[in-house]
């Protein structure tokens, strides 16, 4: 298990699960391309490694964005919001983001 830096611990509020949801956003589009959650050990690999790694609640298990799909993100940049209880995080995407095979997990249904 990788620790996460308690410098930066200390000012994220994660969730009573002890998660916090990620904005994921390409860097050169600007186009949001999905929200997903993290832990504290998947928010070190990923500001370690570079790569995008999340916290799966459906499998309750670390997962790295692309690595079965081929589909992977290379983080750009990891910001938090005022609050301290969302982030941001800018990517360079290859290949598609969603699961549903688009591009973004938004484009499914406008609402307005």
């Amino acid at each position: 298990m990788t620790s996460l830096d308690p410098a930066i611990a200390e000012r994220i509020q994660f969730t009573e699960s002890g998660l916090v949801p990620v904005v994921v956003q390409e860097a050169t589009s600007k186009a949001v391309l999905m929200m997903a959650w993290m832990n504290a050990e998947s928010l070190q690999l990923t500001l370690t490694t570079g790569r995008a790694t999340y916290w799966s609640r459906s499998r309750q298990e670390l997962w790295v964005k692309g690595e079965t799909s081929g589909h992977a993100q290379q983080v750009r940049e990891v910001r938090l919001d005022c609050d301290g209880d969302t982030l941001l995080m800018q990517v360079d995407q290859t290949g598609v983001a969603c699961h549903t095979g688009t591009m973004t997990c938004f484009d499914a249904d406008r609402l307005l």
